[in-house]
């Protein structure tokens, strides 16, 4: 691929802007044997093969990727919302060439599979691939995610197997189960759910008479939050940790 088109596919702009930071010396990309940087990358038909290319935009690296699929440990206090209401948008926390990626299967830029609540913490999937959003927001699939739940009041077993059996919520008669409930201290519940109703962990919990005070998601399959990535950091998701959201 051309060079200014690599740049458009990654968001940097349209292929005009994208030729004009080619041209005015603000693009360098690492040498794919070496890595180190080569002296001329002003021209901007110059061709690279781009899966696996590794570039600098304005002095910040990048790495090329057909399709972005990312993780965010989402803060308190932000919506997944193009348009926030009340709090600050989650994609305030992204650079803007993730914002701006060209559209795909009618998804612009990277956007969130499925929504945390504006108090909801923990791991976040974003991307740019229509399908995967699909396949990930489809209750067929049934992707077990784990939460951190600390509760108001003293935990027992009586809650916890009432999680398990099933607990009737007002907007429908079926039970709803949890896939795994544990009581890891008296105010903190580990719980596993596969599908996603509307405040489905509050409600639960408020059905077997307590309340959530504080929430979490900790995993996502076997994909786990890094305790490295800070609340608000980011990281691209490699290959496997593709694989592990689907085990």
């Amino acid at each position: 691929m051309q060079l200014q088109d690599i740049l458009y596919s990654q968001g940097f702009g349209t292929r005009r802007v994208c030729a004009g930071l080619i041209q005015q010396g603000h693009v360098q990309v690492y040498d794919e044997d070496t890595g180190e940087m080569p002296v001329d990358c002003a021209q901007v038909a110059t061709e690279f093969v781009a899966d696996g290319l590794r570039f600098r935009v304005q002095g910040v690296d990048w790495p090329y990727h057909e399709k972005a699929y990312l993780m965010l440990n989402k803060p308190a206090g932000t919506e997944c919302s193009q348009k926030p209401s009340t709090y600050p948008s989650i994609y305030t926390l992204l650079p803007s060439p993730l914002r701006l990626r060209p559209q795909k299967a009618a998804v612009q830029g990277v956007q969130a599979v499925g929504r945390l609540d504006q108090d909801t913490t923990g791991l976040l999937l974003l991307t740019d691939d229509g399908k995967f959003i699909h396949r990930m927001s489809s209750p067929r699939h049934h992707v077990p995610k784990v939460y951190e739940v600390t509760v108001k009041h003293p935990l027992d077993d009586r809650q916890v197997q009432k999680l398990l059996s099933g607990v009737v919520l007002d907007d429908d008669p079926t039970p709803v189960r949890a896939a795994a409930c544990e009581a890891v201290s008296e105010h903190h519940l580990r719980l596993t759910l596969t599908e996603g109703k509307y405040h489905q962990v509050k409600r639960m919990v408020a059905a077997v008479s307590n309340r959530v005070e504080g929430l979490h998601r900790s995993q996502i399959g076997g994909l786990t939050l890094p305790l490295e990535l800070a609340p608000g950091q980011w990281c691209w998701l490699s290959a496997a940790d593709l694989a592990r959201i689907s085990t």
